[in-house]
């Protein structure tokens, strides 16, 4: 258990009440570089008290004194070392997120994978870091659409979905596909009606995703700054709000990597706060407010 709090040395701490001895400047240090060499996320100065918060739950239960006596132990304990990455990965979307990405889905690409997937051709769909479930359930009911039966011939097909994300806790939530009523408010009402079953979670009214949606995802976890074992291209890639935690030469070879993961035609959605820059824009040209295509030639 870790030590009390120093008064002597509150002064100098970072944390309000919380001794150097305990948690320090060095120890923020080494944090940040950790992270950051570990999925790419820059932890800034301003991030100490968050990384303080996220962090000491682990440090307690670990039985250790100190942060830096914990830091320790990542070097040979890989199941810590990824507590850690998990805790400080922020995990925040929701149904629907961004409409117009979905929106532009549904009218400019949904006609042609339809038809594709009805015909037995392959559709590769991928949500890259993708927290607890939300975006992929939703690109993949908007793919099914509004007519159930019709929907259902879709999800028989060749249509293979691929969630990852670097947090384990994350993609539990995304497999077990159970989220209350108050998550599906955004979610346009016809999708919400065909697409979830009523279920009791420890005696609360919960809604689960339809089987047929969840046989079509695979839940992987994955760092994308890490070796991507996927070898055949993808048709779409979403990965929205991920690079936002970047520095700019992080992003850049993110975006290529992804722009080669493409097939020709092919098209990538990011955040709205996100741009394509780099190398990658030979790759790959805008075709609306963060979106882009993969060029043909």
């Amino acid at each position: 258990m870790m030590a009390a709090p120093s008064s002597e040395t509150a002064a100098d701490s970072m944390v309000p009440g919380v001794s150097p001895a305990i948690y320090s400047e060095a120890d923020f240090r080494r944090i940040a570089a950790l992270i950051h060499a570990e999925t790419g996320i820059v932890l800034s100065e301003r991030k100490r008290m968050l990384a303080y918060s996220r962090l000491a739950p682990l440090v307690r239960h670990s039985g250790l004194t100190s942060f830096g006596a914990f830091l320790d132990t990542l070097d040979s304990d890989d199941h810590a070392l990824t507590e850690v990455t998990t805790a400080l990965t922020t995990n925040h979307t929701y149904f629907h997120r961004e409409p117009h990405h979905f929106d532009h889905f549904e009218t400019e690409l949904r006609p042609d994978l339809v038809a594709r997937a009805l015909a037995g051709e392959q559709v590769r769909i991928w949500s890259a870091g993708c927290s607890s479930g939300e975006e992929i359930w939703t690109l993949l009911m908007v793919l099914l659409g509004a007519d159930r039966e019709a929907g259902l011939r879709i999800a028989r097909s060749k249509v293979l979905a691929l969630a990852s994300d670097i947090s384990v806790t994350a993609l539990a939530s995304g497999r077990a596909a159970i989220y209350p009523p108050s998550a599906l408010d955004a979610l346009p009402q016809a999708l919400r009606r065909l697409w979830f079953v009523p279920v009791d979670d420890a005696g609360e009214p919960r809604l689960a995703i339809d089987p047929a949606l969840q046989a079509m995802v695979r839940f992987r976890m994955l760092n994308l700054m890490g070796d991507w074992p996927m070898r055949t291209p993808f048709d779409v890639i979403f990965c929205r709000n991920v690079m936002i935690y970047f520095d700019a030469p992080t992003k850049e070879r993110l975006v290529e990597r992804f722009a080669r993961q493409m097939v020709p035609g092919g098209y990538l959605y990011i955040g709205h706060s996100e741009r394509v820059s780099g190398p990658a824009t030979a790759l790959l040209e805008p075709v609306g407010p963060t979106i882009y295509r993969r060029r043909v030639t």
